[in-house]
């Protein structure tokens, strides 16, 4: 079997989820009260409870498929984040000009998707591994190219344009994506009649790392 399903977890339920980034940070306090921070992960990795998004039995028994179907944690899937599923703002619509993945050099025709964080001193840029197939539009100093210009794996997040830019042209692009999680969990404890009476199931999710 293999250790990740293109299968998407249920979005009706995922849209009610909680959960964000995570990062680790070792801090060392001095004797003189001031602190040394040293970063553990260059990327952060995102923690979601799906529970809270359950609001009906048969909701539940969906979530209860979907372990099953992936044998609880061993084999992740995509998961919609539903605070942060696209390259811009929640509230705006995506466009080819959202997040720069690079500046052209005449040769290189591969640009790894990502979407950028901040602004440019301190920019993150966090790898995208599962943009949603169809979303991706790209531009080249702000001109878009043609869907027959480029092709993105939907399964990796790899862009490949079908020409180099030349050297000094910006890579710019927009997309939606989702996240790579699988079930934090060997256990899904879920008692109905505390469902019942109002009790939220708890079922985490981790990112996975790709």
């Amino acid at each position: 079997m293999d250790s990740f399903s293109e299968e998407r977890f249920p979005i009706s339920i995922a849209f009610g989820a909680t959960g964000g980034p995570r990062r680790r940070t070792e801090i060392v306090t001095l004797g003189s009260g001031k602190e040394h921070r040293n970063q553990r992960w260059q990327h952060s990795r995102r923690r979601f409870d799906a529970g809270y998004g359950v609001n009906t039995v048969d909701a539940l028994h969906a979530v209860l498929a979907f372990y099953e179907a992936r044998r609880g944690p061993l084999v992740g899937f995509r998961f919609r984040d539903p605070l942060d599923f696209k390259s811009c703002l929640p509230s705006a619509s995506v466009t080819a000009n959202d997040c720069q993945l690079g500046t052209g050099d005449g040769s290189t025709v591969r640009f790894p998707l990502a979407k950028v964080y901040g602004d440019e001193t301190s920019a993150y840029h966090r790898p995208i591994k599962k943009p949603v197939s169809g979303t991706v539009v790209i531009a080249l100093d702000g001109q878009p190219v043609e869907p027959n210009g480029f092709t993105v794996d939907a399964r990796t997040g790899d862009l490949e344009l079908a020409t180099p830019p030349e050297a000094g042209v910006a890579v710019t692009a927009g997309f939606e994506f989702d996240v790579p999680v699988r079930f934090e969990s060997d256990e899904l404890d879920i008692n109905l009649v505390a469902f019942e009476a109002g009790d939220i199931p708890s079922i985490p999710l981790v990112e996975v790392l790709l």
